[in-house]
Order: C-alpha cells, then sequence, then structure tokens
C-alpha cells in the first residue's frame, strides 16, 4: 500500500497588494474635491447703504390686580370694576399690542377676579396672564 502524500502548495506573499490602499486614496480625494468650495472671483461693486432703525420697544406689561377686600386696581391705581373696561379699551386705542397680568388675591372673592378677566375679554385684549404661585407644599 502507497500512501499519498500531497506537497504543500502555499507559497508566501512576499508582494504588498496596495489596490485597496489606492481605492481609499482615490474615494477620499473625490470627497476632498467635491467638498471643498471653489473660489469665486466676483466684481467689485459698492453695495446700497442701509438706515439702522431701532428694535421696536417691548410692550409693557400691565396688571389688573384684585386684592383681599375685592378691591380692584389698574396698574397701581384704585378703579371701579364697571368702569374697568372703559378705561382698557381707551388705553388699547394708545397700544393694540397690550398684554395684561390678572393678579387676584387668594382671599379675594372670585367673582371679582372674573369680572376683571370679562373687563380685559370686551375691551379685546388678547395676551393675558393669570399670576400664580406654585404651592410648595407639593
Amino acid at each position: 500500500m502507497v500512501r499519498k502524500t500531497s506537497k504543500s502548495t502555499h507559497q508566501t506573499l512576499s508582494e504588498l497588494n496596495i489596490t485597496p490602499l489606492l481605492d481609499l486614496a482615490f474615494v477620499l480625494l473625490v470627497i476632498f474635491v467635491l467638498t471643498t468650495a471653489p473660489p469665486t472671483t466676483e466684481e467689485p461693486m459698492e453695495l446700497p447703504k442701509a438706515q439702522v432703525r431701532p428694535k421696536d420697544p417691548d410692550s409693557k406689561v400691565n396688571y389688573v390686580t384684585v386684592d383681599s377686600a375685592g378691591k380692584t386696581y389698574l396698574n397701581r391705581k384704585l378703579v371701579n370694576p364697571i368702569t374697568l373696561a372703559e378705561e382698557i379699551a381707551s388705553m388699547r386705542k394708545l397700544d393694540t399690542n397690550l398684554t395684561f397680568t390678572v393678579r387676584g388675591d387668594a382671599k379675594a372673592p372670585f367673582k371679582q377676579v372674573r369680572e376683571a378677566l370679562n373687563a380685559i375679554q370686551r375691551a379685546n385684549v388678547l395676551k393675558v396672564k393669570l399670576a400664580t404661585k406654585p404651592d410648595a407644599g407639593k
């Protein structure tokens, strides 16, 4: 019986395959060329001048306050709750972008606070906030 042995056909590679390295270099070169902005040469020109326009002043926040006794104040001035809507409407004629914050005491009758909110609504004021204080117990 004769044994057949196979010769090892493995050869050592003495050469370095640089094809993948060249592919990577060309891809990086293409990306660099595409992402680099080309230099532009423009004709020299004089741009027109513009006036400096000041910013519009911020709208002043107005306060309607109802104290614990039910008295109504408009910007710290005591007002009659019946004429409150008329006074706010006259203020709105001067500034159409009014902002109101309604502050009602926790012990104030809610009816007075509700009437203040209704007066602001009748005067067509769109920006209204209701001042509250976070509950410290929760």
